[in-house]
């Protein structure tokens, strides 16, 4: 699964990410990168292959660890995005930051976002991606093993009803657990932009999917784009992705 996971993840970045960065950020070549949830190293590793400067933090320590195994050039740091001396620990900051499905899993998005602002050059740039809290699968509950992975909204039931369906469709134990704590810590597109300006970040492209991009790649489905509109973007869309640039403050 590991590798399966790298090569996605590369394949992606090459298909995908990558013309999309060249055709929105000037000399995109040129940039320092740190990638927040870097996970097995496939983007880091592509991007390294262009000859650009790469940094990448994972929390788990396996998915660390598989990444140095598959290019041990790579600098990773095992770390947190909400560590509040996670600035100290790197050293430095960057030209360009990126999160891919991975705020959606953060408890304290405040502390992240106060990181990403430390952590992110004068006039520098962020991407990210993430589900709408109140989307059709916000709860991840594609990871299940029954037909359960294909019910939109599964996450709003009472976790009692979810447990006896479960356990009645053979679901491993955790399954309700799981796909109740990413519902939990998921994020509204709304307190997203807030953040975002809080922290001096402004967008300089939305999108919003039905079928995201990376779904050619995993399910071989056409990328849907769908319009900004408050009902649409919160509850039906299955993807959001943002480009912003940090706001220069003069002295």
């Amino acid at each position: 699964m590991a590798e399966k996971h790298f090569y996605e993840q590369a394949e992606y970045t090459k298909k995908y990410l990558i013309p999309y960065f060249q055709k929105h950020i000037p000399e995109f070549h040129k940039l320092s990168v740190l990638e927040v949830g870097c996970a097995e190293g496939g983007l880091l590793e592509s991007l390294m292959d262009l000859g650009m400067e790469v940094c990448g933090i994972e929390l788990s320590v396996e998915r660390a660890a598989i990444a140095k195994e598959k290019n041990p050039k790579l600098n990773i740091l095992v770390g947190d995005i909400m560590d509040l001396q996670l600035q100290e620990k790197l050293g430095r900051k960057f030209d360009f930051v990126i999160l891919r499905e991975v705020i959606e899993h953060v408890p304290n998005k405040y502390a992240a976002f106060k990181n990403l602002n430390l952590l992110t050059n004068h006039d520098g740039y962020l991407f990210v991606s993430f589900p709408p809290k109140r989307s059709p699968f916000a709860g991840h509950q594609q990871i299940a093993r029954s037909f359960l992975k294909m019910i939109p909204y599964l996450h709003i039931l009472p976790q009692a009803v979810l447990r006896t369906i479960a356990k009645k469709l053979g679901e491993k134990e955790d399954y309700v657990d799981e796909i109740k704590l990413h519902f939990s810590t998921g994020l509204v597109i709304k307190q997203f932009e807030t953040l975002c300006a809080l922290n001096l970040f402004e967008p300089l492209k939305t999108d919003l999917f039905l079928f995201r991009p990376i779904y050619a790649y995993r399910f071989g489905l056409p990328t849907i784009k769908l319009p900004n509109i408050p009902l649409i973007r919160e509850f039906i869309s299955l993807g959001c992705e943002v480009l912003l640039r940090k706001q220069f403050l003069p002295k």
